[in-house]
């Protein structure tokens, strides 16, 4: 008999998304998009919160017809919900914001077969609530916004000196590492934040697994000298 998958609350559905399970850092995934758009942060910005809304409208929709959806057909219906979606975004920045439009270019279709947006419909919102589902989608949209906004901000500022959207300049463009907003930087910075990440990640879990160890040393120590003065008091009872 198979056990009942664990609920999470809204907060953890969104901390998974952020943190432990970011889909830039940590699961890699949606690179097409990760690498081609973030050469500076308005456009990597506009992406991740394009796959915000995208994750949270087409997981509403979908968990909501799960339960009428044959197992058969379900991807096709699946990807055709995505598509909906994201022809309405189209629609949406061409009329309102065509220079993010333009900006995002052929990415933006795209996310159409982004994996991160498919995966969610089929992993979770194909056996979960509606309002579970949207907060899925909002932690892992908003995982892959923090991901785009700092692979970008990082490329934008070392590559060309300033980040435009945040209207500050830090050095000269003639003294920026130009190749960092070129697609080989794209691959050398993701590589370096992934790597520092990983680091700081795998420092944090030797410090909790050393504390872990310790506590566990102490109990079994006390544990130890509880036995030893019992069987101390015994031998003394049968002295006497």
């Amino acid at each position: 008999m198979s056990r009942k998958k664990k609920r999470l609350t809204p907060k953890q559905n969104i901390l998974k998304g952020l943190i432990k399970e970011n889909p830039t850092f940590v699961l890699v995934l949606g690179m097409c998009p990760t690498l081609g758009v973030t050469t500076s942060l308005e456009n990597g910005l506009g992406m991740g919160l394009s796959v915000l809304f995208v994750l949270m409208l087409t997981n509403a929709v979908i968990a909501s017809i799960r339960k009428i959806v044959p197992d058969e057909i379900r991807i096709p219906v699946y990807i055709v919900v995505i598509a909906l979606v994201v022809t309405l975004l189209e629609w949406f920045l061409n009329a309102f914001i065509p220079s993010l439009y333009d900006a995002l270019g052929i990415f933006l279709p795209l996310i159409v077969v982004n994996c991160i947006v498919l995966g969610r419909a089929e992993a979770y919102a194909s056996d979960n609530t509606v309002v579970d589902s949207i907060f899925d989608g909002m932690g892992m949209g908003l995982g892959f916004t923090l991901g785009l906004s700092t692979l970008a901000f990082t490329r934008e500022l070392l590559g060309t000196g300033s980040v435009q959207l945040l209207g500050f300049t830090l050095f000269d463009a003639n003294s920026a590492a130009t190749f960092l907003v070129q697609p080989a930087g794209a691959f050398l910075t993701l590589g370096l934040l992934i790597g520092i990440i990983n680091t700081v990640r795998i420092d944090r879990e030797k410090k909790k697994q050393a504390i872990l160890d310790e506590k566990i040393k102490i109990a079994l120590a006390k544990k130890a000298a509880k036995e030893a003065a019992k069987k101390k008091q015994l031998e003394a009872e049968g002295a006497n």
